[in-house]
């Protein structure tokens, strides 16, 4: 088991920036591959970026290439989502996901572990 709680989430102007951090605590936080979703009401939860156990392979939503950057600190046992540009389209609550196998996959189905969500409010 891992158990997974985000943080840096917030009130930001358009065009600003957050970095969102996921905590890990239980087992050892390299042995999983990590993901960052997001969901807003009445919607399916949205890929947004995944990364490899050692952090050599990522995975991103078109939505948001050239946009965000996906990290991690496996010594920190801490996953970051840094978020540039942002629009009120990024307006949502932004969760945290573990998967054992190390593929960065985009299906929400594919992980098994989730944090509780932090919520991303992008102002106009």
């Amino acid at each position: 088991q891992v158990q997974l709680v985000e943080s840096g989430g917030g009130l930001v102007q358009a065009g600003g920036s957050l970095r969102l951090s996921c905590a890990a605590s239980g087992r050892t936080f390299s042995s999983y591959a990590m993901g960052w979703f997001r969901q807003t009401p009445g919607k399916e939860r949205e890929f947004i970026a995944a990364i490899s156990r050692s952090g050599s392979s990522t995975n991103y939503a078109d939505s948001v290439k050239g946009r965000f950057t996906i990290s991690r600190d496996n010594a920190k046992n801490t996953v970051y989502l840094q978020m540039n540009s942002l629009n009120p389209e990024d307006t949502a609550v932004y969760y945290c996901a573990a998967r054992v196998l190390d593929i960065p996959t985009m299906f929400t189905f594919q992980y098994s572990y989730w944090g509780q969500g932090t919520q991303v409010t992008v102002s106009s």
